[in-house]
């Protein structure tokens, strides 16, 4: 009983909705239909004619002070609404209509259950957008104390946000961290530690925590967050090797005794890669590239499975940084696979090496006639190439037969691919946009992504001869391959709306988020925007020309008058009578009210004139 109710109240919801989104255009006719049959009654007419009468003893002074306070008032909504979309992307009274209005009307579909079938149908898609809109760890994260704090004292300004730095915390939880902690006093504590929101607080707690005896995470805290240099972290962490090198091995040989040794197997595994990985890191730092490298590979071969920390990433920056081209591919060929997710790094690496290969190659194009074009740097692109730069779509038989080589061919298609997948780092290599420290966590695609891509690689990029020309001549012909609205990629799936939210998330208040696609101005700001110009300009005619504007609204007024009496069917000659004008037959009311205004204007030019 109860469910045959309930099943007669959503119906009956659902006739109303449906009436109120498709009848209301009959109800609208309706009630001017009643209107037009009641307008003796109401005597509209008469009501008219003392409203045109009202506005025609009006002085010009209150048309200056309605202008004005017009004026005012939408300067003011203009105002907010440039302050609400600067700061969260959407116009204010399209979002009130939207979460309010819309409901009302009718425009909330309720019909989920018809539509089952095409939801399952996007599922693939909607978990795709999910998954590029998931926040990763930055691989080549700074560290706190030797770099992040040190920038906090030099400028006073805070290079990591809250939501960053508490997705760290909850990464620390994560990795260095199980349930069995509390049956060791020093873990118990450096449990609590990596909960505390004060950096005192966790030293504090690391200190007290090695005090009970070597803690292999007591270590890490203290060289991420307390050594004021990298020499002085890689100390702390070649400690935290040595005592995390001992719980690893001794945790190995009793994981199969219970579930409970499987998972702090699994915390040392994790405890001992981290450090590994941050030991390369500084070993990069201070310049031991070769090592480093070396500890990456090794760290790779020992621990082939744990991808989530993307050491790969770091080796291939370590790599560039040697030069090593050849080892840089051969990594590449590996990773840059259809099955693995991308990243700017594989991507831009990859159109990096592409364009190396014109700058070897750029002697043999030097001679090819006036379908060659010299850039500095020695980059010589052929016409095809600039057409690209200007956004003609890439067309390897055109470009062949124009004498676009491979090289060059392979190297734009390799910028438009990486451009693709992230459109903001041109602006940070190309150095247009100013770079800052890059976060702890990435968006894959956004422009923190792009921020931490080219605060390590500029310098790579600047070291291969033309190619950041290369990659200015031709970066800019990605966005017209790409349809757009962006409801489908060209190589990559569609650009994900919920880059703009997470970064400004991410990234510090004090720089400027790029965003993409770049946001065209709401409906509501324009139209604000236009109604105070227009009301302002209005107060300032009515001001300087009283008369002349008293002409002109009354001119309004009349024409007003007129194409309403026009609509409820007077005869030809009534609205010729209310104008005062001479009665002419074959006239049609339209060509009289243009006659009077015609006449409104030449008067108040003469009265101009007079004065």
């Amino acid at each position: 009983m109860a469910e045959a109710a309930t099943g007669f109240l959503e119906q009956l919801k659902s006739c109303i909705v449906w009436s109120w989104t498709y009848l209301w255009t009959v109800w609208f006719f309706i009630v001017l239909f009643l209107v037009y049959i009641l307008r003796v009654p109401l005597k509209i007419n008469d009501n008219l004619s003392t409203v045109s009468m009202f506005l025609n003893t009006l002085t010009p002074k209150f048309y200056v002070a309605l202008t004005g306070t017009s004026s005012l008032i939408s300067g003011l909504i203009l105002i907010f609404e440039w302050w609400y979309f600067r700061k969260y992307g959407t116009s204010f009274i399209e979002q009130v209509s939207v979460s309010h209005l819309r409901p009302l009307l009718g425009g909330v579909d309720n019909n989920s259950s018809n539509n089952s079938n095409s939801s399952n149908g996007d599922s693939d898609s909607n978990r795709q957008s999910v998954s590029e809109c998931k926040v990763w760890r930055n691989p080549l994260n700074l560290f706190r104390g030797a770099e992040y704090n040190r920038y906090t004292w030099v400028t006073g300004r805070e290079p990591l946000t809250y939501y960053d730095m508490n997705l760290s915390a909850q990464d620390h939880q994560t990795f260095f961290t199980c349930d069995s902690d509390h049956l060791r006093p020093a873990d118990a504590i450096m449990q609590k530690a990596w909960r505390e929101r004060n950096p005192q607080a966790r030293i504090s707690a690391a200190h007290e925590a090695l005090e009970i005896n070597e803690c292999a995470t007591a270590y890490i805290l203290l060289a991420e967050e307390e050594a004021t240099t990298i020499a002085e972290a890689e100390k702390l962490f070649k400690q935290a090797l040595k005592a995390g090198d001992g719980c690893y091995r001794r945790s190995q040989q009793l994981q199969h005794h219970g579930s409970q040794y499987e998972a702090q197997h699994r915390r040392d595994t994790n405890v001992l890669v981290y450090i590994k990985r941050r030991l390369a890191m500084c070993a990069r730092r201070l310049g031991r590239t070769r090592e480093a490298v070396k500890m990456m590979r090794d760290l790779m071969k020992e621990f082939p499975l744990l991808s989530m920390f993307n050491i790969h990433e770091n080796l291939l920056e370590a790599l560039l940084e040697l030069q090593a081209y050849a080892d840089v591919q051969a990594v590449l060929a590996k990773y840059d696979d259809i099955s693995l997710p991308k990243s700017a790094t594989i991507c831009y690496t990859a159109a990096l090496l592409k364009a190396r290969a014109v700058s070897d190659n750029d002697s043999s194009l030097g001679g090819q006639g006036q379908g060659c074009h010299s850039f500095p740097c020695g980059v010589c692109l052929p016409s095809t190439a600039l057409e690209l730069a200007l956004g003609v779509r890439f067309s390897p038989e055109a470009a062949s037969r124009r004498g676009l080589s491979t090289a060059e061919m392979n190297a734009v298609e390799a910028i438009h691919r990486a451009v693709e997948f992230n459109p903001h780092v041109p602006k940070y290599l190309l150095e247009m946009k100013s770079l800052i420290l890059p976060p702890e966590h990435i968006l894959k695609r956004g422009d923190s992504e792009a921020i931490a891509y080219a605060f390590f690689h500029l310098a790579h990029w600047k070291r291969v001869e033309g190619a950041l020309n290369l990659l200015h001549c031709t970066w800019e012909g990605t966005f017209r391959m790409i349809p757009y609205p962006l409801e489908k990629g060209h190589l990559f799936y569609p650009y994900p709306i919920c880059t703009e939210t997470a970064d400004r998330e991410l990234l510090p208040s004090f720089h400027e988020v790029s965003v993409y696609p770049k946001k065209e101005l709401p409906f509501f700001i324009l139209f604000t925007a236009g109604l105070c110009s227009f009301t302002a300009m209005l107060a300032l005619l009515t001001h300087q020309f009283p008369e002349l504007m008293g002409v002109f609204a009354k001119a309004v007024s009349v024409c007003l008058e007129g194409g309403l009496g026009e609509w409820t069917g007077k005869a030809k000659g009534s609205s010729i009578r209310e104008t005062g004008l001479p009665c002419r037959n074959g006239y049609e009311p339209a060509k009289i009210i243009a006659h009077h205004l015609i006449f409104m204007i030449i008067n108040g030019i003469k009265v101009l004139r007079v004065k």
